[in-house]
């Protein structure tokens, strides 16, 4: 992402595993610009990436949900969803989730 994101949001237990899981996934980091994140004002366009998300796999979709929960629980997870990631993106999800709740 171009914009550099603002420390208050680095240390925000709400945005810290967003930030985490749209840096380290592959194909978050994809989406993490300014068309979705608008980090000055701390809002992200939430419909926007749900479309763009339709025709990606399952275990996409997951990571993209965990994300999205982490910052709100407004947006629902299943942890059962968890089974269809492989190891290395349930790693990134269980540092997500620490950063979250820890």
């Amino acid at each position: 992402m171009a914009t550099t994101i603002p420390n208050h949001l680095l240390n925000d237990r709400y945005w810290k595993g967003l930030l985490f899981l749209f840096n380290e996934h592959p194909k978050l980091k994809k989406c993490f610009t300014t068309k979705y994140f608008d980090l000055k004002n701390g809002n992200i366009k939430v419909t926007s990436l749900k479309r763009l998300s339709d025709p990606w796999s399952r275990s996409e979709k997951v990571m993209l949900n965990l994300a999205l929960h982490l910052f709100n629980e407004r947006y629902k997870f299943n942890l059962s969803d968890l089974d269809s990631l492989d190891s290395k993106n349930m790693n990134l999800a269980f540092k997500a989730m620490k950063m979250r709740f820890l």
